[in-house]
């Protein structure tokens, strides 16, 4: 993948250097050429400039970007970056850092989603931007049974989450929705943008990937 980040503060430089470790193509922007400093391991591309200047974002190759993440410190310039990587140049994964708990929930009915920083970690970005990321949540002692969480992917809304249950070896456990979990699932139907918790064995979390890889046929 070819991820563009903008912002190098915690999350941003966390972020991009656990992708950058990961074989992903990234390049960070950042308006302040101290700030990458942050990054002790990375062997991606740093841009000095603002995450919404188009020769910056040229220079970026956002028109090939899979993804982009905007994680600077204020809401207004996110958002920003997050509508022209979305509008303009038609970045299908696109993902913005918000301050403002009720702006964040705003957002994210137009489509952009968002998390408050409050609660904003770099593994909730991935989540966003890697929606099939492979990583484990929890994982027993015994090695066979583990937690992953995975985004509803838009052409699955609308089916009833206990569909997913595909096998005995795969098991829907609980969902997030609009920032509310939930581990009473019975009877709801999919939505777009849930965050759905599988429980799954080894063998189940290989069905699981299968599945969805069959359902975005």
């Amino acid at each position: 993948m070819h991820v563009v980040v903008v912002g190098c503060g915690r999350v941003g430089s966390d972020l991009a250097m656990g992708l950058s470790e990961e074989g992903h193509s990234v390049v960070i922007i950042d308006k302040h050429r101290d700030s990458f400093r942050r990054l002790t391991r990375f062997s991606g591309k740093t841009i000095v400039g603002s995450g919404f200047d188009r020769e910056i974002l040229v220079q970026a190759d956002i028109a090939n970007a899979d993804a982009v993440a905007a994680v600077t410190s204020g809401d207004n310039t996110n958002i920003l970056c997050a509508r022209i990587a979305r509008d303009t140049y038609g970045v299908k994964s696109v993902v913005a850092r918000i301050y403002d708990p009720a702006r964040a929930e705003i957002y994210l009915r137009l489509g952009i989603p968002t998390v408050a920083t409050s609660t904003w970690t770099s593994l909730q970005v991935r989540r966003w931007i890697l929606p099939n990321d492979s990583s484990v949540q929890w994982k027993d002692n015994s090695g066979t049974l583990q937690v992953v969480e995975r985004i509803l992917p838009d052409h699955l809304a609308g089916k009833k989450i206990e569909e997913f249950n595909i096998s005995n070896e795969v098991h829907v456990v609980s969902l997030v929705r609009g920032g509310v979990g939930r581990v009473t699932i019975d009877g709801l139907f999919a939505q777009e943008d849930d965050i759905l918790q599988f429980m799954v064995t080894n063998e189940g979390l290989a069905q699981l990937n299968e599945f969805l890889k069959e359902e975005t046929k």
